[in-house]
């Protein structure tokens, strides 16, 4: 690219040096005609200031065709695009002006469209997310008030005001969960940069985690299998929280009672490797990346235990730290989630 400038470059210096040429050369041959008719100065001279105004006015026509053309079409073009896009329209797109030759206008004009593009995208996103956290606040807030109605009847019995009480309470942590969730999204995706980094021990941190969930897997009479190398590494241990409980919390939670599900942690030189795996319903193969977008949940059927957000925390998270995730699923058998953390061949990286 930086060769087709160069040449670019030197193909319009060539050529302005070539007009000059011409003129001076023009010049040079009208003179020495003149002198040969004449000896009067002021002849020759009053025909030579003639002959250099209209050469004047021909390279003057020459620039403006060329600016015409070469400058003003294509910024006249990339400014109402702006104007369209900054009222909204982000399905504008320039065509490339100058065919025989690209410019810097053509690459302007690419980065517009591709910003359009872009813009374009982010604006179909926003208004799927739009609609999903509508969606989703609505299914606890109905649930929220058909039980507030039924709580504030008359002569309803115990049983029944326990089980609004509950059906209350579950919607409510939802909800919170919900807002939790998009909140957390929002903040990661807003912040973008790569947070300060502090010595943390990652082990102590993913068995802080897995102890959290030590009366789920009790109850659920599952088996939890274990292999912690110990590993210390410059990261967010907050970051790290969001990653391991989220990982573990749909092991445990798609894991049928008597499953089994199993942690480990292992140094890859510089690096840590992170897997979770389980014995859970297993993911389609047409899932693919979807299962890291926002409210996306395959499974209908468990729609009820989750809002979709969880994942693509992790994604955004794991992009944050400079890290990768990765799935391996079989419908029926389970899946099994990697997460890379990048170290780097200085002191302070994971050991």
């Amino acid at each position: 690219m930086k060769r087709r400038r160069l040449g670019r470059h030197a193909t319009g210096v060539l050529a302005f040096f070539l007009l000059i040429a011409v003129v001076i050369q023009t010049a040079v041959l009208v003179y020495e005609y003149i002198s040969s008719r004449t000896e009067n100065k002021w002849i020759i001279a009053l025909l030579m200031l003639l002959v250099g105004g209209l050469l004047a006015v021909l390279c003057t026509a020459i620039d403006a065709l060329r600016r015409k053309y070469i400058v003003e079409r294509p910024a006249n073009l990339i400014l109402r695009a702006t104007e369209r896009m900054a009222r909204g329209d982000f399905s504008v797109r320039i065509p490339v002006v100058n065919r025989g030759s690209y410019t810097q206008y053509d690459r302007i004009i690419e980065n517009v469209n591709l910003l359009a593009e872009a813009l374009g995208k982010m604006e179909v996103l926003k208004t799927d997310f739009l609609s999903n956290v509508s969606h989703e606040l609505k299914t606890p807030l109905s649930v929220i008030r058909n039980y507030a109605e039924l709580l504030g009847e008359d002569g309803i019995d115990e049983e029944t005001r326990k089980q609004s009480v509950s059906a209350l309470a579950r919607a409510t942590e939802r909800l919170i969960g919900l807002v939790d969730g998009v909140l957390k999204l929002n903040k990661l995706e807003n912040q973008g940069l790569r947070p300060p980094l502090e010595r943390v021990n990652v082990t102590a941190v993913l068995s802080e985690c897995v102890l959290a969930f030590e009366r789920t897997v009790e109850e659920k009479e599952i088996v939890l299998s274990c292999d912690l190398d110990d590993v210390y590494g410059d990261s967010v241990s907050s970051y790290l929280e969001i990653v391991f409980q989220n990982l573990l919390s749909n092991a445990i939670k798609f894991t049928p009672n008597g499953g089994s599900v199993s942690v480990s942690l292992k140094r890859r030189g510089t690096d840590a490797v992170v897997r979770v795996s389980d014995t859970g319903c297993g993911i389609s193969p047409d899932t693919g990346e979807r299962i890291f977008e926002k409210f996306y949940q395959e499974d209908a059927s468990h729609s009820h235990e989750g809002n979709g957000l969880g994942l693509a925390l992790v994604k955004k998270v794991v992009d944050l730290l400079g890290g990768s995730i990765s799935v391996e699923s079989e419908l029926g058998k389970g899946s099994t989630f990697t997460v890379l953390l990048k170290g780097e061949e200085r002191e302070g990286s994971l050991e």
